[in-house]
């Protein structure tokens, strides 16, 4: 299969994943991974497995590395928020990593060449953001341990 063939494919699971339905009377589309989303944990990760496909097919064209990084920072965070029971099944509908994923490759594959500012900010706003999540606990344990101490 050559690389024109393979993108009307990935093209063909981006709009079944994101687009396949239409909530009557809006402009809101959703698809089969907000639906698959639902079976709590295995649905997500499923979806994600399958979104995944995108970025091997980023890969074998040489999409820079930081774009094939913040597609797989799409599809974690499309795996994290549709975690959440309920919340992240709705949030799934609007956060369409398939989609932006599809883009990015489309985009990179017919202008290669080096990575665009967006990615680096995307990439480092969102790896910051986990780093901020990450020391959170700690800072709060040392914040409670130094006020334990100074309440002696």
């Amino acid at each position: 299969m050559d690389s024109a063939e393979r993108l009307r494919a990935l093209r063909t699971m981006q709009r079944t994943l994101d687009e396949a339905f239409r909530l009557p009377g809006t402009r809101i589309r959703f698809g089969w991974d907000s639906i698959i989303g639902l079976v709590p944990w295995a649905g997500d990760a499923l979806t994600a497995l399958l979104a995944c496909a995108i970025v091997v097919q980023a890969h074998s064209m040489g999409v820079p590395r930081v774009v094939q990084l913040r597609m797989l920072l799409n599809v974690g965070l499309d795996l994290l928020i549709g975690v959440v029971p309920v919340a992240g099944d709705v949030a799934d509908v609007f956060w369409k990593a398939s989609t932006r994923n599809m883009a990015l490759l489309e985009r990179h594959a017919r202008l290669p060449g080096p990575a665009r500012p967006g990615d680096w900010l995307f990439v480092g706003a969102v790896l910051g953001s986990i780093l901020v999540v990450a020391a959170l606990p700690f800072l709060l344990f040392v914040a409670l341990v130094g006020w334990l101490s100074g309440a002696r």
